[in-house]
C-alpha cells in the first residue's frame, strides 16, 4: 500500500490544473471498477479555478463540440501519464463508468429528495470531470461527513418553478420546456434553482459563466433529443 502522502500529491497536481480530489476509494467487488485498480481518486472542479483553467485553454475557443469534456480528457490524461495512472471519466460512452456509484463510494453521494445525487461537502453541486485509478492500494484519510439530507428541511423540493421534481423524479420536457422560455431566464442565465437551494455547498456555486455554459449544454442536448 503506498504511503499516506501520495494523496497530498494528487491533490497538489491536480490543483495545479484547477481541479481537485473530491473523493476517494479503494474498489470492491461490483464497484465496476477497470481491472487491477487499486485506488479510484474522484476529480471535481477546484472552485472557480477550473473555470478559470478551461478558459484559458485552446477547447474553450476553437469552435469544435464538447469543449468541456475534451479539456478534461486533456489535463486529467496528462496528470495520469505524470502519476502513473489510468485515466477515467463520466463521459465518452456507451459503456459509461459507473461514476454514481463511484461517487457513493468515494464521496458519501446519497439520493436527494429530488432524485439528483448530493454530497455532504458539495450538496448538489456536486459534479465529476474524470477519476484517476491507480494499480496500488494508496492509504486514504479518513472521509468525514455524513448525508446532509436527514436534519434539512429540504427547500429543493419547492425550489422548481415548475416542480419538475415533484414525487422525486425529473419531468425533463417541463424542465426543458421551461428554461428555454422567457420565464425561465433565471433559471437559464444563473444556474438550476434546486441546486442553489439546498444549504449543504451553498457557498460552492460555480461562476456564473460555468453555470449559464452547463444550462445551455443541456438544452442543446435535451432539444437534440427531443425532450
Amino acid at each position: 500500500m503506498r504511503g499516506g502522502g501520495m494523496i497530498g500529491v494528487v491533490g497538489d497536481r491536480a490543483a495545479a490544473v484547477g481541479l481537485a480530489v473530491v473523493g476517494a476509494f479503494h474498489p470492491r467487488a461490483g464497484d465496476g471498477a477497470p481491472e487491477g485498480v487499486g485506488t479510484i481518486c474522484l476529480l471535481g472542479a477546484r472552485r472557480g479555478l477550473m473555470w478559470r483553467a478551461f478558459s484559458g485553454g485552446k477547447e474553450a475557443s476553437d469552435g469544435r463540440p464538447d469543449p468541456l469534456d475534451r479539456w478534461s480528457r486533456r489535463v486529467i490524461g496528462g496528470l495520469a501519464a505524470e502519476l502513473g495512472a489510468v485515466a477515467l471519466y463520466p463521459f465518452g460512452g456507451p459503456p459509461y463508468q459507473p461514476f454514481q456509484r463511484w461517487a457513493a463510494r468515494g464521496e458519501g453521494a446519497v439520493a436527494s429528495p429530488v432524485a439528483m445525487q448530493v454530497t455532504p461537502g458539495r450538496g448538489l453541486w456536486a459534479s465529476w470531470r474524470g477519476a484517476l485509478g491507480f494499480g496500488e492500494r494508496i492509504v486514504l484519510p479518513r472521509r468525514e461527513g455524513a448525508s446532509p439530507c436527514p436534519a434539512c428541511p429540504a427547500p429543493c423540493r419547492t425550489a422548481c418553478p415548475v416542480d419538475a421534481f415533484a414525487g422525486g423524479t425529473y419531468d425533463v420536457p417541463r424542465c426543458v420546456a421551461h428554461i428555454t422560455s422567457p420565464a425561465g431566464a433565471a433559471c437559464r442565465e444563473g444556474g438550476c434553482l434546486v441546486r442553489h437551494a439546498c444549504p449543504a455547498g451553498r457557498d460552492l456555486a460555480p461562476p456564473a459563466e460555468q453555470r449559464r455554459f452547463h444550462m445551455e449544454a443541456f438544452i442543446r442536448a435535451r432539444l437534440a433529443a427531443g425532450a
